[in-house]
C-alpha cells in the first residue's frame, strides 16, 4: 500500500532505521538495528512503504494472496470493516458473533488495524485483528492479536497468536524552546523515556529550575516494533544533554561481573553507590540518636532514620549488595538487611511484606524493590526503620558522607569505551545532520 508523505513538523527530529543495506529516514526518531560502527552509507527515502509481513509472504507469485487492510474509525463496526476490507465470506459475520474464541474482534480501538487476506477468487485466506500490539511482560513486550481462518469443512476456527515484539535502538535529538515535554513529543519521544532522562540527569541538570531555551538533547534508546510500529519503549542506552552552555553525558553499561548503572562518557559513574532514601514520597517522622521511645516510654537510642509513609509503600534498596537477613526479627518485625560492599550494610524494618521471591543469598541491585512498608515489631504505625551500618555499628545515614561509586576496573574501562565509541558514533551521525534539511514521512 502506498502512503503520501507528510513534512516532519521540526527539521531536527528525525528518524532513522539502520538495516544491513543502509539507513531508512521514516518519522521524527532515528531507529537503528544496532550496529558495530556507525553507518557509511546514507538512504533518504522521501515516502514510507507498508510492506508485507514476514509471516504472510508467499512461497510462489500465483499463490500471493491479496492483503488489504482497514484501521478503525470511532464508531466503526465489524460489519463495516468486513465491507471496507471487501470481505463477503458467507457464514463469518455470524461466527465472529457467536464464537467465544472470536470475542476480541469486538474491542474495536480506534487506530488500530484489521487486515484480510483473500486468494486469487476472492475467498478469505485469514482475517487478522492486532487488538493489543503492545503489552509489557518480564521479558519484553509481547503483540497480540486475532486470526480467523477457514477450517475447510465450511466453518472457520478462531485462534489468538502472540509475538514478542522486536527491539530496535531509536536515536533522536530536540531543541528546547518551551519545555522538555514540548521538544520530546516533537521528537516523537514516549513520556516513558523523557521521564527515564530527567531521573538519569537529576544530579547534573534542575529541569525545573535550569532549562532555558536554547538547551537541547540527543538520545538513544531501545524501542519495542510491532508490524513496523512501536508498541514500547525500553531503556535508555545513551544521551548527550546540553544546558547553559553545558553538555551532560550518560550511558548505559553492564559490566562482566553484572553491575549495571549510567556513567558519563569519561566512565564516571552518575549514581553514587548509596541513595539517601529507601522509598518516596514520605516524610522523616524519627531521626537517629536518643529519643524517648514510643512504646517503651523511656529515653533509648535510636539506630536508625524513621520515615512514615502509607502501608504499603514500596521499599527500594539504596545499594547494590546481597541478602542478609530476611523474616522477622523482635522489634524489627519483618526485616531485611543487606550486606553491601565493604564495610557497609543496611537493614530495613517494619515491612508489612517481602517482594516476591526474594531470598536470603539473593543478588540485589540499587533502587530495586524488596518490600512494602508495614508496621510490624514494636511501631505504632506504618513507616520505614532504616539503618546504615558501618562495621555493624550503625551510623546516622542523613550526616554521613556516603561513598561514591566504585570506579571501573581496567577491563570494564576497555569494555566501557568501546560500548561509548559506539553511541557516540550515533551522536556523531545526529550532529552532522543537524544543518541538513531533510524531507521525512510520518507513519
Amino acid at each position: 500500500m502506498h502512503h503520501e508523505p507528510h513534512p516532519a513538523r521540526h527539521r531536527f527530529t528525525r528518524s532513522l532505521l539502520i538495516a544491513a543495506t543502509g539507513l531508512f529516514i521514516t518519522a521524527a526518531a532515528l531507529a537503528v538495528v544496532k550496529p558495530t560502527e556507525p553507518p557509511q552509507t546514507i538512504f533518504q527515502a522521501r515516502q514510507t512503504l507498508d510492506l508485507t509481513p514476514s509471516h504472510a509472504l508467499p512461497t510462489s507469485e500465483s499463490d500471493a494472496p491479496f492483503i488489504a487492510e482497514a484501521q478503525i474509525r470511532r464508531g466503526d463496526t465489524v460489519a463495516a470493516l468486513l465491507q471496507r476490507l471487501n470481505v463477503h465470506e458467507k457464514g463469518l459475520l455470524p461466527f465472529l458473533i457467536q464464537d467465544k474464541g472470536a470475542r476480541s474482534i469486538y474491542k474495536l480501538y480506534p487506530g488500530r488495524i484489521v487486515r484480510a487476506a483473500l486468494d486469487d477468487q476472492g475467498s478469505l485466506v485469514w482475517l487478522r485483528y492486532a487488538h493489543t500490539p503492545g503489552t509489557q511482560t518480564k521479558d519484553g513486550f509481547v503483540s497480540k492479536w486475532l486470526e480467523v481462518t477457514p477450517d475447510g469443512q465450511g466453518g472457520f476456527a478462531a485462534a489468538e497468536r502472540t509475538v514478542p515484539a522486536h527491539t530496535q535502538l531509536r536515536i533522536a535529538e530536540g531543541d528546547i524552546t518551551s519545555s522538555l515535554f514540548g521538544a520530546a513529543d516533537e521528537a516523537n519521544i514516549p513520556d516513558a523515556i523523557t521521564f527515564e532522562m530527567v531521573n538519569i540527569l537529576s544530579s547534573k541538570v534542575d529541569f525545573l529550575k535550569d532549562l532555558r531555551k536554547g538547551d537541547s538533547f540527543r538520545i538513544v534508546y531501545d524501542a519495542y516494533m510491532y508490524d513496523g510500529r512501536q508498541v514500547g519503549s525500553g531503556r535508555i542506552r545513551a544521551l548527550e544533554f546540553s544546558n547553559r552552555d553545558e553538555t551532560y553525558s550518560a550511558v548505559w553499561f553492564k559490566s562482566s561481573d553484572g553491575k549495571a548503572g549510567y556513567y558519563d562518557f569519561s566512565g564516571h559513574s552518575l549514581k553514587g553507590a548509596f541513595l539517601r532514601n529507601a522509598i518516596k514520597f514520605t516524610r522523616i517522622s524519627s531521626r537517629f540518636g536518643m529519643r524517648k521511645h514510643p512504646i517503651h516510654n523511656k529515653w533509648m537510642g535510636h539506630k536508625g532514620v524513621d520515615y512514615a509513609a502509607p502501608k504499603g509503600t514500596p521499599i527500594h534498596a539504596t545499594a547494590d549488595g546481597t541478602v542478609q537477613f530476611i523474616g522477622k526479627q523482635r522489634g524489627y518485625g519483618n526485616v531485611i538487611i543487606l550486606k553491601n560492599y565493604g564495610a557497609y550494610s543496611t537493614l530495613y524494618a517494619h515491612q508489612s511484606r517481602f517482594a516476591r521471591g526474594l531470598r536470603r543469598g539473593d543478588k540485589i541491585q540499587q533502587g530495586q524493590l524488596i518490600g512494602y512498608v508495614g508496621s510490624t515489631g514494636w511501631a505504632t504505625g506504618p513507616h520505614l526503620h532504616y539503618e546504615f551500618r558501618i562495621n555493624k555499628k550503625p551510623v546516622d545515614p542523613l550526616s554521613v558522607d556516603l561513598p561514591t561509586a566504585r570506579p571501573l576496573n581496567a577491563d570494564q574501562r576497555q569494555a566501557f569505551q568501546s560500548v561509548v565509541k559506539q553511541y557516540e558514533g550515533h551522536m556523531e551521525l545526529l550532529a552532522r545532520m543537524q544543518d541538513t534539511d531533510i524531507v521525512v514521512a510520518q507513519r
